[in-house]
């Protein structure tokens, strides 16, 4: 399976519509692969909340259009990142659209966990309630976003659902880069699971971007990773290394604490 991750550059003297025409045209590029992920919030950036309410957009929206139109003339599934959604009851969610090769909508996921400790998107945006799951030819998607990436409780609900790779779009900010490289790893290894963990460049509202995507099979070993700017990450990779993982060192299979209670007798 071959995976290309877009590190596209967010940058203010960009404007969100020449992003999406200049994102489209990376997704095109890309013709060959068989999944194309994008950042989170790459068309205002993660950390210019002012912006969000302003630029927000219904599921359906501008975003949708651009994306929806780049996977089916590529002819690839497309994790298009996530935008400011604006819900019909006008609340506003950090959501991620998933496209297949025809160009509909897949799946929709929205934030649970929101960053910004009662600041920022903590504030502005409602959480997410509902994990979600995207089932390809070739393996099972499970979805989070940036701040998700430290909440493992989230992954192993993914993985109960069948996710066998981790799709994580962020806007991850520099001072914490090695966060972000530990916990890709983390998530790999606990999962055993592939990660596939997409990041920006570029600087978010004078927070300077990690970049520095990465892919990480399920034994932990980091088999590609971007640098600091804008560039696609493209890796192939064997979905079925998770079943083998998981029957030659079948720790998952040892859980107990997070297991549903049997009933009493």
């Amino acid at each position: 399976m071959r995976a290309s991750l877009i590190q596209i550059a967010v940058n203010e003297d960009e404007t969100p519509e020449a992003r999406r025409v200049r994102a489209a045209a990376l997704v095109r590029e890309q013709a060959g692969a068989d999944l194309v992920v994008l950042p989170e919030l790459w068309t205002t950036g993660a950390f210019a909340f002012d912006d969000f309410e302003a630029r927000a957009e219904p599921l359906t929206g501008p975003t949708h259009e651009a994306m929806a139109n780049a996977a089916s003339d590529t002819g690839v599934w497309l994790h298009a990142g996530s935008v400011p959604e604006r819900a019909p009851d006008g609340v506003l969610y950090n959501t991620s659209l998933v496209f297949s090769p025809s160009g509909d909508l897949a799946a929709s996921y929205r934030k649970i966990h929101r960053f910004g400790f009662d600041k920022g998107e903590a504030v502005l945006m409602g959480a997410g309630r509902e994990p979600v799951t995207v089932r390809l030819p070739e393996t099972s998607l499970g979805l989070a976003t940036c701040y998700d990436l430290r909440f493992p409780e989230l992954f192993r609900s993914l993985v109960d659902a069948g996710a066998e790779t981790l799709v994580i779009p962020a806007g991850w900010p520099e001072r914490r880069r090695a966060h972000w490289t530990l916990l890709a790893q983390a998530r790999a290894v606990e999962n055993q699971a592939f990660v596939l963990a997409c990041g920006t460049a570029g600087t978010h509202a004078g927070v300077p971007q990690a970049g520095h995507s990465i892919v990480v099979d399920p034994w932990g070993e980091v088999l590609a990773e971007a640098g600091a700017g804008e560039e696609v990450l493209t890796v192939e990779f064997d979905p079925a290394k998770v079943a083998k993982t998981r029957e030659q060192f079948p720790a998952l299979k040892d859980r107990v604490m997070g297991l549903a209670a049997p009933h009493p007798r």
